[in-house]
């Protein structure tokens, strides 16, 4: 969902109902959900499912007999009043007129108890209620042109009784039609073209307060009628209804003319042939001069009207747009009605469809600023609908710089921060637009919307997918113009320079990162962040260090397993291991024998010195080699022969023990490797003293990249801090030689 639009129903208003919210979802026009929010039933009673006694049970079965007594004694006392109704003369005289008030007025009371609303439709409450709607001989017809003049009332009996009369009834039908099962009885008993005919009163009776109560209640029955319940709303048009309630929206009562928006917004919501019938009855003129109304009310049911109106109508769009509906619609944007200029920001987004040049023009007359203060509110409904229509404005490419230059960046990014769906999803919809404009590439990085981005926790799979391609769409525009700007700020604007540099170490080109940190003292940067006190700058300093080690070395290998030796030579095969075939040398270890042969040993420094220089070994036939357990020498003497050797983890540190002793680095690099395929957080620490103890590098470096790595979880520990400001030199160099090695050479 691209953005929700709140509909109230009108009966919020009423006493002792069910609170109603209806929600509609804009982007694609459908109802989500409502909420139902019942009273308790002081009627009813619950009883726990256990054994009773009989003293116990004797009074559950009074209580149920008092509780069907009473609905024995409402279900009579309805009947009654039926009864009345029926009985009473139409027109009914002055002696019928008191009686017939009375009736509906007790009616009007029950019904607004929504458990009792069963109980008065099966007693036929709603033919009687009909037949007093109905226009009689007694009232005045208006066949559409022009009023025919009939004779008075007759016993007494006013215009207004009658009035107050269809009034009642109409509270009681707006009462009951709460389902769409009860709104199709109503419907059946013929109720709708009453209402009709009711609607055009207005042309034929002069205005007085009871008409102006009798219209608003007639209009409010109808809006209640029609709700969800789309047959029932092109019935309604069939039965002519839509142009008496146009012609309401002139109608000298600003009550009555809210009334008949509410019901006309109604009835355009999902329903193609009323809405083009409310736009042919010449609507958009009065609806857009409703819009300029001071009173709140008034332009909330009006751009609500309007807003149903174009949901999914491109020609009728247009036609609001030519009835000069957008700068209205965009003044609601600071109206003091937020339920207003929720609807506006709604309307400004579905405007924004029309095409590029309309979205020019929404800019142009003042829109950027309202809705960016929108994304500011606490009300996170405002937040959703501003949130949406920018990001359809910052669908055009002229509108972009405007929303970044606004300052509708920052809001944006703290929205990704809601709790609420809609609003992350709105938030990044339009960063994900804005990000398309070079100068807003660097603002938001510099509002530290790359690290909001990356570490965000967002609710919703689309925003989750959405996120990802803004971060790709950063990474493509952090080039050129966007990163010497970028650079200027790392180098320059102390407030921001950290998180810019953060921001590189993950957005920069293979081509840029060692201008960027050994050039421009990026990398400095990041390892003084790593001395901060405080530790999210630390995390973020060494999430972003792994990162750019991780991408640097992703053209080589850290451990280079290759032999030392130029030579293939040199090698004389795994079966001269051990063999005293063509020995000339046999070393002594752990008082075992071990035949080898001098001119395989010369890749040895050690060996090389030893057999060459001065030492006494040089002559002797049987060397001691002391400190040296059997299998780790077997395994050394084997990497000599072949050149490559099987190490496990429960050798490998003896083993590269004897291969720094003997100086075999291509023997130390295969230990490495296996070592740090076992790093922890319970070890590292240990392995990189080894590291330093054997000059071990490549080993040394794998425990850096997983201390940088772990950082969130090896903080805790008491070593872990005190170790990696002593290692910062190590860390220092060894960023510095892999940024050297990994740029690539220029061509």
């Amino acid at each position: 969902m691209i953005g929700a639009k709140i509909q109230t129903s009108p009966k919020l208003n009423l006493k002792g109902r069910r609170k109603k919210l209806f929600i509609r979802e804009a982007h694609k026009g459908q109802l989500i959900y409502f909420v139902l929010i019942s009273f308790p039933n002081p009627m009813e009673k619950r009883y726990p499912v256990a054994r009773r006694s009989s003293k116990r049970k004797l009074e559950a079965d009074l209580t149920e007999d008092q509780t069907h007594t009473k609905a024995s004694k409402i279900s009579a006392k309805i009947l009654k009043q039926v009864s009345l109704l029926n009985s009473a003369a139409i027109p009914f005289t002055a002696l019928d007129c008191a009686t017939v008030k009375s009736a509906v007025h007790s009616l009007s009371v029950l019904a607004a108890n929504e458990d009792l609303v069963d109980t008065i439709l099966n007693c036929g409450v709603v033919p009687a209620l009909v037949r007093h709607l109905r226009l009689t001989d007694n009232m005045r017809k208006y066949d559409g042109h022009e009023a025919e003049t009939v004779k008075d009332y007759s016993d007494g009996v006013t215009e207004h009784d009658q009035f107050d009369v269809v009034k009642r009834c109409a509270v009681i039908l707006e009462l009951l039609a709460i389902e769409q099962e009860y709104q199709q009885l109503i419907v059946d008993a013929g109720a709708l073209p009453c209402l009709v005919d009711w609607l055009r009163m207005q042309k034929i009776s002069t205005t007085s307060q009871p008409l102006i109560d009798l219209l608003k209640r007639v209009a409010d029955a109808i809006t209640s009628l029609i709700h969800e319940n789309n047959g029932i709303k092109t019935l309604f048009r069939m039965e002519g209804g839509i142009a008496p309630l146009v012609e309401l929206l002139e109608f000298n009562d600003i009550k009555v003319q809210r009334a008949a928006a509410r019901a006309l917004r109604t009835l355009a919501f999902k329903n193609d042939g009323n809405k083009n019938q409310i736009v042919e009855s010449n609507a958009l003129p009065t609806l857009v001069l409703m819009l300029q109304s001071e009173d709140p009310k008034t332009h909330y049911e009006a751009v609500g009207v309007i807003g149903n109106l174009v949901h999914s109508s491109p020609d009728i769009k247009k036609e609001v747009l030519l009835a000069g509906a957008l700068q209205p619609v965009i003044s609601l944007l600071s109206s003091c009605c937020s339920e207003s200029q929720r609807e506006a920001a709604l309307l400004i987004g579905q405007f924004a469809t029309t095409d590029s040049d309309c979205k020019v023009h929404i800019c142009q007359r003042g829109a950027i600023p309202p809705l960016v203060d929108m994304l500011r509110s606490p009300d996170a409904e405002l937040q959703e609908m501003s949130a949406f229509a920018l990001g359809r404005l910052a669908q055009d490419s002229h509108n972009q710089a405007g929303i970044g230059q606004c300052g509708g960046i920052e809001p944006l990014l703290k929205l990704l921060d809601s709790k609420k769906v809609p609003v992350q999803q709105n938030a990044i919809f339009a960063l994900y637009s804005l990000a398309d404009n070079e100068d807003n590439v660097a603002a938001i990085i510099k509002a530290d919307g790359f690290r909001k981005l990356k570490a965000g926790n967002f609710r919703n799979q689309q925003t989750v997918e959405c996120v990802a391609k803004t971060l790709k769409k950063l990474e493509e525009k952090t080039q050129g113009r966007v990163l010497k700007h970028l650079i200027h700020l790392m180098r320059f604007a102390e407030a921001v320079q950290r998180r810019v540099a953060i921001a590189l170490a993950y957005l920069c080109s293979p081509h840029d990162r060692k201008t960027i940190f050994i050039n421009n003292n990026g990398l400095k940067l990041l390892l003084d962040t790593l001395k901060s006190s405080n530790l999210k700058q630390k995390s973020d300093a060494s999430a972003a260090l792994h990162k750019l080690a991780i991408k640097a070395s992703s053209s080589f290998s850290l451990f280079d397993i290759a032999s030392p030796s130029p030579t293939l030579q040199m090698y004389f095969g795994d079966e001269y291991v051990n063999n005293p075939k063509l020995s000339d040398v046999t070393f002594l270890v752990e008082g075992r024998s071990f035949y080898a042969h001098r001119d395989c040993l010369l890749s040895s420094d050690i060996f090389r010195a030893m057999f060459d220089g001065s030492y006494r070994e040089r002559e002797a036939k049987s060397i001691v080699i002391p400190n040296i357990k059997w299998d780790v020498f077997e395994l050394m003497m084997r990497y000599i022969y072949t050149g490559t050797v099987d190490v496990n983890l429960d050798i490998a540190q003896d083993l590269l023990r004897a291969a720094d002793q003997y100086l075999l680095d291509g023997l130390k690099r295969i230990c490495e490797y296996t070592i740090s395929q076992e790093i922890s957080e319970e070890n590292v620490s240990l392995l990189y003293k080894m590291s330093e103890d054997f000059n071990a590098t490549s080993l040394k470096h794998s425990c850096i990249l997983f201390m940088l790595e772990k950082f969130d979880k090896l903080r805790c520990e008491p070593w872990y801090c005190p170790l990696v400001r002593h290692i910062l030199p190590d860390i220092c160099m060894f960023f510095s030689t892999l940024l050297v090695k990994s740029h690539p050479t220029d061509s």
